[in-house]
């Protein structure tokens, strides 16, 4: 899957709000994993700065938001507007080192 949205700067602002909204509590304001709610889990979140992070295909990232991957709840329900779970992976983009 291929995002339809990539470098729309609208998609982007939005992206960020959901973001906070929805991913933020987990895996911290910078992508780093270390938000607040990261102590509680089992496994820590992932860190979206990393080049293994990165490697991700925009498909693959789109996939695990939506459907969820080890402890994290897919948000597909949460989120039903596809170009939204994209708007997210786009701003995920943006957290590289």
């Amino acid at each position: 899957m291929k995002n339809p949205y990539k470098g729309n700067k609208r998609d982007l602002k939005m992206g960020r709000m959901l973001y906070s909204k929805y991913c933020k509590s987990c895996h911290g304001s910078k992508g780093l994993g270390d938000g607040p709610k990261a102590h509680q889990l089992k496994t820590l979140p992932g860190d979206f700065s990393t080049a293994k992070f990165q490697a991700y295909t925009d498909g693959e990232l789109f996939y695990m938001t939506a459907v969820g991957r080890d402890e994290m709840k897919g948000y597909s329900k949460k989120i039903p507007d596809e170009e939204n779970i994209w708007a997210i992976v786009s701003y995920m983009r943006t957290m590289k080192k």
